[in-house]
């Protein structure tokens, strides 16, 4: 007797499969919204800081700094490298992407530092406010 399978078995694993891949899409797609509203976040900051931010010897005004920043931002969200947002801070805003050279920010009233660090406070600030 030919073994024979039970019809159900398939529609019980097809929608099985169908959930789980919702389920993950759906995780996926939360994490890159707060992902983005948290760089949104850090752009805005940024344009309202009043502070300047050198990139390779050169200082230049938040405006042009949030500009120069969704530019490399754009361009690392379209290879898929910015999953969080830790990751937009290492990959776009700490460093050059050609010279290496770590980016600065000054503020008034406050002593220069590192964007990795000024970022990553206001990171902090972003997510405390939440």
């Amino acid at each position: 007797m030919p073994y024979q399978r039970n019809p159900w078995t398939q529609a019980l694993a097809t929608a099985c499969l169908l959930f789980s891949l919702a389920a993950s899409a759906q995780t996926s797609s939360n994490a890159t919204t707060t992902t983005e509203r948290e760089i949104q976040s850090l752009f805005k900051a940024l344009q309202q800081s009043g502070c300047e931010f050198s990139r390779n010897g050169q200082w230049y005004n938040a405006s042009q700094a949030t500009e120069h920043l969704q530019r490399k931002y754009s361009y690392l969200q379209k290879k898929a490298l910015v999953p969080t947002t830790e990751d937009f801070i290492a990959r776009a805003a700490s460093q050059s992407s050609v010279s290496s050279k770590p980016y600065l920010v000054r503020c008034p009233g406050q002593p220069e530092l590192r964007s990795q660090q000024w970022f990553e406070a206001a990171l902090a600030k972003t997510r405390a406010a939440q």
